[in-house]
C-alpha cells in the first residue's frame, strides 16, 4: 500500500468555503466566520496549498444536493473560474452524494474538512505507526465515499487530498479495503501491546503528558523542559508521534514527559479512532500539562475542544496544570488585564512564552510543588551488601539521608506511594515517616 503521492512541483490553488450558523456549531460553540476562514486557512497552506479565494455562507441546515444553496454553489463556480482554482476545501463534511454533485458543478475536485484533515495527516506521518494510523482512518473514511473517490483518482497527478492510499485505489474495490481495514487494525494491536508493555516499565516513574489545540507550543515547551531539538514547525500537526523525553527537576527522581498530537475542532472521528492508543498516553499520566495559546482570541473555546477530547478519551478528571503560553504575543496594553483574568479562572495556570524562556521557571516550581504534595516520606531498610537495591532506591525518589550501622543502612526516601508499595513487595523493609 502506497503512503502518498509525489506532490505537484507548484502549491495546487484552492478556494475556501466555510458555512457558519447553527449548521457550523454542531460542538456547542458559535465559531465566527473569521475564525473558520483562519482555521481552514492554516489547514490549507498545512497541507501545501495556495489560497486564491474563499466562500462564506450562513445557514441554518446545510442543502442536501450541495450543503450550499444552488445559489452559492454557482458563485462558487464562478469564483473556481476567475481565479484559476484547482480544488476546493469545505470546512465542514460532505456526503458522499455532496461531493460528488459539487464537483460536478464546479469542475474541479471538492475536499471536506475531514479529508483535509486526513491528508495533512498522510503527508505528517513519519513513523511506522502513524503511518499505519492514518491509512486505517483513510479507508475507513474512504469504503463509502468509494466511487466519488475513484472519479477522483481518475485524474490523478498528486496534491491535496491524494496522499495516503494513493494510486492503488484505482484498483481496490470495497472487498480488498475491508481486507486491509482487518490487517492494519491487527498490525496496529500488536503495536499497542509492545506500548502496553513500555508503560508496565514506566510505571516506577513520575509520567506527565503534553495536550493541547494544535499549533499551540507543546513541542517547543517540550524542548525547553527535556533540553531536546525536537522539530518544531509553526503549522498545524506538525507533531503527531508521541515522544517520551526525560526532564530532570526533583532530585534523582525519573520524570518522563510525552508529547502528543494536537486537538481541533471536529476531529475526524476515523482519526480520533485510530490514534486512540496513542492519545490514550494521556490516560496513563499522573499529570497533564494542558498547553494553551493565550494570543489567540478564542483560546477559551479551543480549550473546551481539548477538554471535550479529553472526556471522549476518559481522562476528563486527571490532574492537570494549565499552561498559558504565546504571551509574548499579546499585546502589552492587555497583558495585565488578561493575565488578572486567567489567574481568576485557572488557580493553577502558568503564564508562559516558551520561545523567550518567560514563566518556565514558574512552571518547573509547579511541577515540583506537585510532586513533593504526592509523595510518601518512607525509611528503606536494606544490608549493607545490597548495593543493587541501594542504588535502585535513588532511581525510585529522592533520597533525603542514608544512615550506616554495622550490617545494614536506612534510606530516607520520598517517593510516589505507588513505588513505595512494589518497594515492600520486593521484600524490603519499609516504615513510613510520620
Amino acid at each position: 500500500m502506497t503512503y502518498r503521492v509525489t506532490p505537484p512541483s507548484e502549491p495546487e490553488r484552492v478556494v475556501l468555503v466555510a458555512v457558519s450558523g447553527p449548521v457550523a456549531n454542531d460542538d456547542g460553540v458559535k465559531w465566527s466566520e473569521q475564525t473558520l476562514l483562519e482555521e481552514l486557512h492554516a489547514l490549507a497552506i498545512s497541507a501545501g496549498g495556495e489560497v486564491v479565494g474563499q466562500v462564506v455562507q450562513r445557514r441554518q441546515a446545510p442543502d442536501k444536493r450541495f450543503y450550499i444553496g444552488r445559489g452559492k454553489a454557482t458563485e462558487l463556480k464562478d469564483e473556481v473560474i476567475a481565479s484559476g482554482a484547482e480544488l476546493v476545501l469545505f470546512d465542514n463534511d460532505l456526503s458522499p452524494a455532496q461531493g460528488k454533485n459539487l464537483e460536478d458543478l464546479v469542475g474541479v475536485r471538492v475536499l471536506d474538512r475531514s479529508e483535509l484533515i486526513l491528508d495533512i495527516f498522510a503527508d505528517h506521518a513519519r513513523t511506522n505507526e502513524a503511518k499505519l494510523q492514518v491509512e486505517l482512518a483513510q479507508l475507513q473514511y474512504l469504503l463509502p465515499r468509494l466511487r466519488r473517490m475513484w472519479t477522483h483518482l481518475s485524474r490523478i497527478r498528486g496534491g491535496i487530498g491524494l496522499r495516503g492510499p494513493g494510486e492503488t485505489q484505482l484498483e481496490v474495490d470495497r472487498r480488498v479495503i475491508r481486507h486491509r481495514i482487518g490487517v492494519l487494525k491487527g498490525k496496529l494491536s500488536h503495536i499497542e501491546e509492545r506500548r502496553s508493555l513500555q508503560r508496565k516499565s514506566r510505571r516506577d516513574a513520575w509520567n506527565l503528558a503534553l495536550v493541547g489545540y494544535t499549533n499551540v507550543g507543546k513541542s517547543t515547551i517540550m524542548n525547553r523542559l527535556s533540553g531536546e531539538r525536537l522539530k518544531v514547525e509553526d503549522k498545524v500537526f506538525a507533531t503527531l508521534d508521541a515522544t517520551t523525553r526525560r526532564i530532570d527537576l526533583v532530585g534523582d527522581e525519573e520524570i518522563l514527559l510525552t508529547d502528543t498530537v494536537g486537538f481541533i475542532r471536529n476531529l475526524p472521528h476515523h482519526l480520533v479512532a485510530s490514534f486512540r492508543a496513542t492519545l490514550e498516553e494521556v490516560l496513563h499520566a499522573d499529570l497533564l500539562l494542558h498547553v494553551v495559546d493565550v494570543s489567540d482570541s478564542h483560546y477559551a473555546d479551543q480549550m473546551r475542544v481539548v477538554r471535550d477530547v479529553l472526556t471522549d478519551l476518559g481522562a476528563d478528571d486527571a490532574p492537570m496544570i494549565h499552561i498559558f503560553n504565546k504571551f509574548d504575543r499579546v499585546p502589552a496594553g492587555e497583558r495585565a488585564s488578561l493575565r488578572a483574568q486567567v489567574m481568576a479562572e485557572y488557580q493553577d495556570a502558568v503564564m508562559a512564552s516558551a520561545i523567550e524562556l518567560r514563566g518556565l521557571e514558574a512552571l518547573t516550581d509547579a511541577l515540583t510543588e506537585f510532586f513533593k504534595a504526592r509523595r510518601a516520606r518512607v525509611v528503606v531498610t536494606l544490608p549493607l551488601s545490597d548495593t543493587r537495591s541501594l542504588a535502585r532506591l535513588h532511581e525510585l525518589g529522592e533520597v533525603l539521608a542514608r544512615r550506616y550501622t554495622d550490617s545494614v543502612v536506612e534510606v530516607e526516601l520520598e517517593t510516589r506511594p505507588e513505588v513505595v508499595a512494589r518497594i515492600q513487595q520486593s521484600g524490603l523493609s519499609v516504615e513510613e515517616v510520620e
